[in-house]
């Protein structure tokens, strides 16, 4: 049977932000569930596409687009929308998998939809797509070590050591929430990953 290019049904956005530089940051943790997920599904995400680097794979018999915006984290919502236009996807279908500063490391917070928190690539997202109602997941990466400390330069700063193996297992789990969230729904997966 013939499948149709536009039969992508969902769309899931890892936030990150681009170049090698920031490779294994704090702000990368969504670019890390990323690959993990499409380490899982046997897929690379690498096709240039909507100023992203995308995927398209299938997850519980449904076409999925994996998607890691290249416009840097403030300015996401510009990939994001521009797949939702192309592809005519609901919101609802749309998981945006992010860092977090107030969970710690290894803890997720799955939510079906919200206000950005805060969060700069969440709010351009929210800006661009016109509604919060959105699902996301958040990546605990942990809060800075004293109140005082620059947010930029924490999110920007690298896992070390133990930080970085959790954080590893993190983005696994966070890959496996993403898959049950679209095969089991929003509830089941709250009740197993939250």
């Amino acid at each position: 049977m013939f499948l149709k290019s536009s039969g992508v049904s969902w769309l899931v956005v890892f936030l990150g932000n681009p170049g090698t530089k920031y490779d294994g940051t704090r702000h990368n943790a969504g670019f890390m569930a990323g690959d993990a997920l499409a380490k899982a599904k046997g897929v690379e995400i690498n096709k240039s596409k909507f100023k992203a680097l995308t995927a398209t794979c299938e997850v519980g018999g449904e076409k999925v687009m994996l998607m890691k915006p290249q416009t840097f984290m403030n300015l996401s919502g510009e990939a994001v929308a521009e797949a939702v236009n192309f592809y005519k996807i609901k919101p609802s279908n749309v998981i945006v998998v992010s860092d977090e500063v107030s969970l710690q490391i290894g803890k997720l917070r799955i939510r079906r939809k919200g206000s950005a928190g805060g969060h700069n690539g969440l709010k351009n997202i929210i800006a661009h797509l016109g509604t919060e109602e959105f699902p996301r997941i958040r990546l605990g990466v942990g809060a800075p070590p004293h109140p005082d400390y620059d947010m930029a330069d924490w999110v920007l700063s690298v896992f070390k050591n133990q930080d970085a193996l959790d954080m590893q297992k993190s983005a696994q789990r966070a890959a496996e929430a993403v898959e049950c969230y679209i095969t089991q729904g929003p509830d089941k997966a709250m009740n197993l990953y939250n």
